[in-house]
């Protein structure tokens, strides 16, 4: 005969359960001993001190086993796994000893191994007493019939009380996955809670995790960004500079052309010088290579020399920064610097960059007409870049002038 998949699944299920069940009777009564020896010594010498400090000392020390064992019963029978706490940290300070408390608390632990380990022990122990009624219920014919003739002959009630401890067991055994599996389901949520970090700690967690991966994704765009330069740079605008050459050289050394061929060859020769140029603007906008090579303010001077009107720059960096922070401050001084010159028909622009402790400021300032949106794609993209630093992005550009950006992008390694 063949079992059914759901039967077989709820016995199954009802075996794990209670196993788990069973496993966690002894460590939570671990400390009672304990505590049971100094509700004995109190009562035999009165002396509160030895029986506090004892039991208080075996709880401090047995803490930390007891949570090991307790992760282990969870991994291995039910598959949850715990998560632990932080760890403490490695210069312990006053300061850095109660940040850690407040975050973790770890009181929390003896609290579930102190208070919550007898009631839970109680819980497992009900349980199990079920499991085993269930059982003797299930199998009384069994026992029965293993008794001598004689003595069930003589059993008064026997024809009316074995059925009746029959079907008591079958209710039990019906009864008996879903009540072990909300014990554990309640023992499960107990220990996530008390056991494992607390909320607060949780959503650190989350949040810190988030960020390593912001500053992964930024990092792996960055590094996409500068090796699409170098492919532009070592491959397709070569090619264009031979290209550009090798018409060059035609024009030069054939004067015996028709003059309809050379004037094609010509302009042919133009439009290459020009899409050499475009690609190097390209190349540059992407990611210059003076940046990687040279660092920011190398960087910052060429662009100021590029730039059609009057630059005065100023940069003051003790080292050089990381390369998402460079790349970041590179591109906002060249936005601002390209919206002074098409947009707001400035004469001059005073750029200033420094470091003050462990925030990188870039301020850029033109005399141009001023009113600049903040909201506009432009702005808005140098905000999104800034933002994806954890900086802050400031614009202010009143009617008449001046404009200026200002850029905080932290810079800390």
């Amino acid at each position: 005969m063949k079992i059914p998949a759901g039967l077989s699944r709820a016995v199954l299920r009802a075996r794990r359960d209670t196993g788990f069940l069973a496993a966690g009777v002894l460590p939570h009564l671990a400390l009672v001993p304990g505590w049971a020896w100094a509700a004995a010594t109190v009562a035999r010498t009165g002396s509160w001190l030895l029986a506090v400090s004892v039991p208080a000392a075996l709880v401090l020390l047995g803490s930390p086993v007891l949570t090991a064992v307790q992760r282990a019963r969870y991994r291995v029978l039910i598959g949850v796994d715990v998560p632990r706490l932080a760890a403490a940290p490695e210069q312990r300070t006053w300061a850095s000893t109660a940040r850690w408390l407040a975050a973790t608390r770890p009181w929390r632990k003896i609290g579930y191994h102190l208070l919550l380990g007898p009631p839970l022990a109680l819980l497992e122990l009900l349980v199990l007493a079920a499991a085993a009624a269930c059982l003797a219920g299930v199998t009384s014919y069994a026992w029965a019939w293993a008794l001598p003739t004689g003595i069930r002959q003589d059993w008064f009630g026997y024809l009316t009380q074995l059925p009746a401890y029959t079907a008591a067991g079958l209710l039990l055994l019906c009864a008996l996955p879903w009540t072990a599996r909300a014990a554990a389901r309640a023992e499960t949520r107990l220990a996530s809670g008390l056991l494992g970090p607390s909320r607060a700690q949780r959503l650190q967690e989350r949040v810190d995790q988030l960020a390593g991966s912001r500053t992964e994704l930024i990092e792996a765009v960055d590094a996409e960004r500068r090796r699409i330069e170098r492919d532009l740079h070592d491959g397709t605008q070569q090619r264009l500079v031979s290209l550009a050459v090798n018409l060059g050289l035609a024009i030069a050394t054939r004067p015996d052309l028709p003059s309809d061929a050379r004037e094609v060859i010509e302009k042919a020769h133009l439009e290459a010088k020009e899409a050499i140029a475009e690609l190097d603007d390209l190349v540059r906008g992407l990611h210059p290579a003076v940046l990687e090579d040279r660092g920011l303010d190398a960087a910052l001077s060429g662009l100021a020399a590029r730039t059609p009107l009057p630059v005065r720059l100023r940069v003051d960096l003790a080292e050089r920064m990381a390369p998402t922070v460079e790349s970041v401050a590179y591109f906002v001084i060249s936005e601002a610097l390209a919206n002074a010159t098409k947009h707001a028909n400035a004469m001059r622009a005073e750029v200033i960059v420094r470091q003050v402790g462990e925030v990188l400021r870039v301020r850029v300032t033109d005399d141009g007409l001023g009113g600049a949106d903040a909201a506009g794609t432009g702005l808005t993209g140098l905000a999104k870049r800034v933002g994806s630093l954890d900086g802050a992005f400031r614009v202010s550009s009143p009617a008449g002038g001046p404009t200026t950006v200002t850029a905080e992008l932290p810079c800390a390694r």
